[in-house]
């Protein structure tokens, strides 16, 4: 019974971090989840879980939703993200890890310099990025942070970004727990402990809300930069432990 209360308490902190920044939830809770439950539950449960916080964000900021980029973004995330779900268990995970950390450390300062230089994505360059992405994000638990600087690159912020990401992100996710149903990984008590996390991380993004109107640009940006070294370290420790 503890375990479960922890695992609530964290899915609420995570829920909080997301909904201020847009990802940070995977990261937060994988570890504890593998723990619980086990590595081969802890995916299609954060799965699950992913979908509901995705929801619950893009029910708070409905009214911000940039739907041409959503659409640009998601018509080919979707596709990719059923493959690379499919792909899951036959790719060497620990190069994955290895990658992706190294990219969320180095695009810390590229992000900074595009902000300097102005660059602004067009719609094609987010539906290239929204392949790619989607396609890791089947593979791997979670790409928040690669898709964070994609819409920041495009010019959303605050609401707007919050509220487009989520709905990208839900599409990728219902696509990836369809296609663990598919694979028979998706259980009923697998199904009942996502929504149990889910709940919890959609209590988080309630509380976000009220924080992210007060913040300004800086600290959104600075917080931002602090979770992606933390998605880049925590992912090369994942491959070199």
């Amino acid at each position: 019974m503890e375990s479960y209360l922890f695992v609530l308490l964290v899915g609420i902190t995570a829920g909080v971090v997301s909904g201020i920044i847009g990802t940070g939830s995977s990261i937060m809770l994988l570890p504890i989840l593998v723990f619980t439950y086990g590595p081969k539950q802890a995916v299609p449960i954060m799965a699950i879980a992913a979908v509901m916080a995705n929801l619950s964000r893009v029910l708070v900021w409905r009214r911000e939703v940039d739907w041409k980029a959503f659409a640009a973004y998601s018509i080919p995330a979707v596709p990719a993200a059923a493959l690379g779900a499919g792909t899951l268990w036959i790719l060497p995970a620990r190069l994955v890890d290895l990658g992706l950390g190294i990219f969320f450390i180095t695009i810390i300062p590229v992000r900074h310099w595009l902000l300097a230089k102005d660059f602004k994505l067009r719609l094609w360059q987010l539906s290239a990025a929204g392949a790619g992405i989607g396609f890791l994000t089947g593979i791997v638990l979670s790409t928040g942070p690669l898709s964070v600087p994609v819409f920041m690159g495009y010019g959303l912020a605050k609401g707007a970004f919050l509220s487009t990401e989520a709905v990208s992100s839900l599409a990728i996710y219902i696509s990836k727990v369809a296609t663990f149903s598919e694979l028979g990984a998706l259980t009923f008590e697998v199904a009942v402990q996502g929504m149990i996390v889910g709940s919890s991380l959609m209590l988080g993004t309630l509380i976000a809300k009220r924080i992210v109107g007060r913040m300004s640009m800086v600290s959104f940006r600075y917080v931002l930069d602090f979770l992606l070294l933390l998605s880049g370290v925590s992912m090369l420790w994942t491959s070199f432990r």
